[in-house]
């Protein structure tokens, strides 16, 4: 059936922001500046919690794991829309969509899981602080790791064959910028309804299962704060957890908005919008987040500075 869907037309059109001919140099300028800054400060998040023995943490270790997520994440989707944004053939070949979304969704999936265990590891440091270099010791935090990639890769793998086994009708234009479950869902020609059954239960299983164990952390986090008898204290230790509350509200929020809410012609536009929230967005504002918000990351990136500079 895959082979069949293959032979049946040579691939999708990414229409993207097509309807706006006079704003294609704009937008690549503009995509290309956030991707270079993804690249820039997610690289520098990596190098200075590698080289800095002072960041040799649980905490950092999921800090550089994410940032060198947010990349990867990235790299799937936005030179693709910059090439896109410079050339008249947007077309993308259906093995080049099947791959293109099956990184995305394996890359998004692991990042939703990744969060999730970086709640675990302000849980274990606030409420159990005198066990937490025993709880969340190196195996553990690289068992975490291993096992969203053992979950997502297997997940993935059969939720993209499901999708592109259905029937596309003759429009092979997906309005979207990049390969996506929505947009693609409605091209189909066939009963969708196991395709959103599936998309729903993966998006319960990386996004709201994920989600319930974070907000079950802070809310034990936020109770253990509180019976703090320090203000100062209070402010100290909830200002560990505020860039990932941050990261976490920008992207499950968006996430939850495009692959949960129902889908209609009048909020296609505002979905394609928002869906440039958790590609580009997060993994932009993520760095400047832990490293405005991040007393030891903003220490390690000063030095970094004020090497190069006198260098």
């Amino acid at each position: 059936m895959f082979k069949e869907n293959r032979s049946a037309f040579s691939g999708f059109t990414l229409l993207g922001y097509s309807e706006l001919p006079n704003l294609q140099g704009f937008l690549f300028m503009l995509f290309l500046s956030i991707y270079g800054g993804i690249i820039l400060g997610n690289g520098m998040i990596i190098y200075v919690t590698v080289t800095d023995p002072a960041l040799d943490t649980p905490m950092y270790f999921f800090l550089k794991s994410l940032s060198f997520l947010e990349i990867c994440y990235t790299s799937v989707t936005i030179p693709k829309i910059l090439v896109n944004l410079v050339v008249e053939d947007q077309t993308i070949s259906f093995i080049g969509c099947a791959v293109q979304m099956y990184f995305m969704l394996l890359l998004g999936g692991t990042e939703c899981l990744l969060l999730a265990a970086m709640a675990y590891d302000r849980y274990v440091a606030i409420c159990h602080p005198l066990h937490y270099k025993v709880i969340m010791n190196r195996k553990l935090c690289l068992g975490f790791l291993f096992l969203s990639l053992a979950i997502n890769v297997p997940m993935h793998v059969g939720q993209v064959y499901f999708l592109f086994t259905l029937p596309f009708c003759d429009s092979h234009e997906i309005d979207n910028l990049f390969c996506d479950i929505p947009p693609l869902l409605d091209l189909a020609c066939a009963d969708i309804h196991k395709s959103q059954l599936f998309v729903f239960a993966a998006a319960a299983l990386f996004l709201v299962i994920p989600f319930c164990l974070i907000f079950s952390s802070y809310v034990k986090i936020i109770s253990a704060i509180l019976k703090m008898p320090s203000v100062n204290g209070r402010k100290k230790v909830f200002s560990t957890c505020s860039s990932h509350l941050t990261v976490i509200s920008l992207f499950y929020g968006s996430a939850i908005i495009v692959y949960l809410s129902p889908r209609s012609n009048e909020i296609t536009e505002i979905n394609k919008l928002v869906s440039l929230f958790y590609i580009i967005l997060v993994p932009m504002f993520n760095p400047v987040i832990y490293s405005l918000r991040n007393k030891e990351v903003k220490v390690s990136l000063g030095k970094l500075l004020s090497g190069l500079g006198r260098s």
